[in-house]
């Protein structure tokens, strides 16, 4: 099948910091392209006018003020790279999405209703997956690489990120998401693609490893 003549789908990719998200990122992209699909990569903060203000003053723009800032973002990044791309067919894969604003912009003392209304007309996607791994894990991950940014100075925070992506997944799927999490601790980013691949909603190109159809019983 063609996938050039239909709508794209839309797969995010989310989860606490020494996760693995750009890995996974990067194997999915190459999965995909190996099933055959157009991929097109992106990610949040984009590389945009306001994406690329949040990047550089995102250690001194703090709660409501950036929550804000990062929706529009968003907004911008789905008129004008999210949305063209789906409607030329490719698959979109997104480091970062909506699950990490509903985590991140909470650590920052913003509430989640507020973060839920600002981000009330996003795109949903067909797929939101989310990566997990165990807190000790992450932090031993963040110390191995250096932290990245101020949340990584707080050592609570790799549990209160785990626990709220928890909560997260609840939310997107109560918001009829379809969301996939998985744990990075014990598996590769090779394997972690493969999973998500055959998650994705729709796809008619399955991996080799992937569990045959189940035969229709006889009423």
């Amino acid at each position: 099948m063609t996938f050039t003549s239909r709508r794209g789908q839309f797969i995010t990719l989310d989860g606490p910091s020494g996760a693995g998200k750009t890995t996974t990122v990067q194997a999915l992209a190459a999965e995909l392209a190996r099933r055959g699909l157009a991929v097109h990569q992106t990610a949040e903060p984009t590389t945009g006018d306001i994406g690329v203000f949040v990047r550089e003053h995102f250690s001194h723009i703090h709660g409501h003020a950036l929550a804000c800032l990062v929706a529009a973002d968003r907004y911008e990044h789905i008129e004008h790279e999210i949305e063209p791309r789906l409607s030329a067919g490719d698959t979109v894969v997104c480091d970062r999405y909506l699950a990490s604003t509903l985590v991140m912009q909470q650590l920052d003392g913003v509430p989640v209703k507020l973060l839920l209304d600002l981000n009330a007309h996003v795109l949903k996607p067909d797929l939101a997956v989310i990566l997990t791994a165990s807190p000790g894990l992450i932090t031993e991950r963040i110390a191995v690489r250096g932290p990245r940014n101020r949340f990584h100075l707080d050592p609570t925070a790799p549990g209160r990120e785990v626990d709220l992506y928890d909560e997260t997944a609840k939310i997107l799927t109560m918001a009829n998401v379809k969301v996939l999490i998985v744990n990075t601790g014990s598996i590769t980013p090779a394997e972690v693609a493969t999973r998500i691949a055959d998650a994705i909603p729709r796809s008619s190109v399955v991996s080799a490893a992937s569990s045959p159809p189940t035969t229709p019983q006889e009423p």
